[in-house]
């Protein structure tokens, strides 16, 4: 078993490993920037490590200095959390090459999946359902458009090494490309370094589902049912929930057995993450794999009674999965809505700054995943998201009502939140009906500026 772990993140998933890490018995090792100093990740693990300045690049992105720290500290193992090196190839093979264990799949998996070329091509060979699109990444406009001709308009143009929502545009029709292109390889290059794209057939008004797959080293794969993450602003997720509305039992076996086929297919170990784009007649395709553990792992976790994280550890630990397919049952109802220090009524402007007065929801199907306390000063270098607020309910209904309860009873003081706007989201019709698709808060917003936009309770 892992005796000794080193996070190679912040905020509230350093917290949540560490707190999974200390009920199984594992020592942890936190890092920080100057900046983090007094962050909750760092009070709460058994040792911390200064790995450099307050800049991403400079720290928590910083290979060396996060490979010394364990090495330094004697950490027989690194969990990446989601984001900053979660799915850097690179980073995971220097994990290998110093002996160090990393939960997560191996790097050639990572590679492979995260070149959305080579991970659809795996894909197609495996079975899966994919978008019509280009069979291979592009680098500049003139292949682009013979891609896009090959895919059919309109088209979705994406980083082929990205992710997070970046390095993404729609070209609807032939003359909008060349600008769509251009502009997306551009952020691609300033996001990830790398000007390679993709371009494949836009599906129009999609759900965006994902299955929550585990594998171990042994061959064993399962699916832990779906997450409907539909209600996202420029491709970033607001709102998560399972199980999804659209999902019947006989669609969700289909789904579920795809993304097993999906795993194994990639040679996967450990927690992951299948993407699929659902149109409304229920025919589905592969988006992406996330090779890693998710923001929204919470409502997977509710719905099944399985803790993800400890799951993890064990997989890498190199112990079997101890359930089967047919031990994962699905009860209740599961949201997640993430609390982001930001301004909605300004455009969603950034709001860091020091948190003068707080108080958070509790009581009986609430849970907070946060890393904030009353006099915590929100830095103004990393993501905007301050918390994840996760309600259950025996169905739907019940949940959506705890939700709007807990959202009316958090406070945060001394800097701006996106809590009114999530409420305004749990009191919408449509939300409510569950009549939701990729483009709900785009209607949302537009409705709200041909009234009166509130982004209040």
């Amino acid at each position: 078993m892992i005796k000794k772990v080193l996070i190679a993140n912040r905020g509230e998933i350093a917290v949540r490993i560490i707190r999974a890490c200390r009920e199984m018995g594992i020592e942890t090792v936190a890092v920080h920037s100057e900046v983090d100093r007094e962050a909750l990740h760092t009070q709460l693990a058994d040792e911390a490590v200064c790995i450099g300045p307050a800049p991403s690049a400079q720290s928590y992105l910083n290979m060396e200095q996060i490979i010394s720290a364990t090495l330094v500290s004697g950490a027989d193992a690194i969990h990446p959390g989601f984001g900053f090196l979660s799915e850097n190839a690179r980073f995971a093979a220097l994990c290998e090459q110093c002996n160090i264990t990393f939960i997560g799949p191996s790097s050639a998996v990572i590679e492979r999946m995260g070149n959305k070329a080579e991970a659809r091509n795996t894909m197609i060979n495996a079975g899966v359902p994919v978008i019509p699109g280009g069979k291979e990444a592009v680098w500049d406009v003139e292949a682009g458009k013979e891609a896009a001709k090959e895919a059919g308009y309109p088209v979705m143009i994406k980083a082929a090494l990205g992710g997070g929502g970046k390095g993404m545009r729609a070209a609807k029709k032939p003359e909008e490309f060349e600008k769509s292109f251009q502009t997306a390889q551009k952020e691609a290059k300033a996001a990830f370094g790398d000007g390679t794209m993709y371009v494949e057939h836009l599906v129009e008004h999609p759900r965006h589902i994902e299955f929550q797959i585990l594998a171990d080293h042994y061959g064993n794969v399962v699916h832990l049912g779906e997450r409907d993450c539909s209600i996202q602003r420029n491709h970033q997720k607001l709102v998560e929930e399972s199980p999804s509305e659209a999902i019947s039992d006989q669609l969700r076996k289909q789904m579920g057995e795809a993304a097993v086929r999906a795993a194994k297919a990639a040679g996967y170990e450990n927690a992951g993450t299948i993407e699929f784009l659902l149109e409304k007649d229920g025919s589905f395709y592969f988006m992406e794999m996330n090779t890693r553990i998710q923001v929204e792992h919470p409502v997977t976790e509710w719905v099944t009674g399985i803790d993800l994280i400890k799951e993890q550890l064990r997989i890498a630990s190199r112990l079997p999965l101890s359930f089967s397919q047919e031990d994962i049952h699905f009860k209740g109802h599961a949201i997640e809505c993430r609390i982001n220090a930001e301004n909605p009524a300004q455009n969603f402007r950034p709001s860091p700054g020091r948190i003068t007065g707080m108080y958070l929801p509790g009581g009986e199907g609430v849970r907070i995943d946060t890393a904030i306390y009353s006099g915590y000063q929100v830095p103004a270098y990393y993501d905007s998201m301050l918390a994840k607020l996760i309600v259950y309910g025996k169905d739907r209904k019940e949940a959506i009502a705890k939700m709007c309860s807990a959202l009316g009873e958090v406070i945060i003081e001394g800097i701006d939140t996106n809590v009114d706007y999530q409420y305004e989201i749990m009191n919408h019709p449509l939300y409510i009906s569950g009549d939701i698709d990729i483009d709900f808060i785009e209607k949302m917003e537009r409705a709200s500026l041909e009234t009166e936009p509130c982004f209040g309770r």
